[in-house]
């Protein structure tokens, strides 16, 4: 059986555009191929509205890590984060973590603000401090109406 060339330059396209594909998806989920060194920490959210696994978490703007797990947990009705941050990046015991937004359209990531304590977080700890996602519309209806949607509501 004897190919044709464009049959095999289709092909060579096909995989190509596959190949595209798949380090696009990586790329826009947060996954990475190489095992990098990192340390789960946990953090609860009265609202994580945006928050997605794969979401980076930023310190100072650069990507330390990214949320490896989203729960809700059933009795307390907050979100329960887990964020895997890179081994190399060691974070104070008192720093602080909140649900941050790129812009009126852009999107979302988790920013730590790191504090000032001489002890460090450890592996499985629990953020004390977290700021949750402030929703767009509720500062909509503030600044064009004057109240809050709980005011609105009857």
């Amino acid at each position: 059986m004897a190919y044709r060339m464009w049959e095999v330059l289709l092909g060579a396209v096909v995989v190509a555009v596959a190949v595209v594909f798949v380090v696009f998806a990586l790329r826009s989920t947060g996954t990475t191929l190489s095992q990098a060194s990192s340390y789960d920490l946990r953090a609860t959210f009265r609202s994580a509205e945006g928050v997605r696994t794969g979401t980076e978490v930023r310190l100072a703007g650069v990507k330390i890590g990214s949320v490896t797990n989203i729960t809700l947990n059933p009795q307390t009705f907050r979100a329960e984060v887990t964020i895997g941050v890179d081994q190399a990046v060691q974070l104070p015991l008192d720093s602080s973590i909140q649900v941050a937004s790129e812009g009126l359209l852009g999107g979302v990531f988790i920013e730590i603000l790191p504090g000032g304590d001489m002890d460090n977080l450890a592996a499985g700890d629990t953020f004390q401090d977290t700021q949750s996602a402030v929703s767009l519309i509720a500062l909509l209806l503030r600044a064009f109406t004057g109240s809050s949607e709980e005011e609105a509501t009857p």
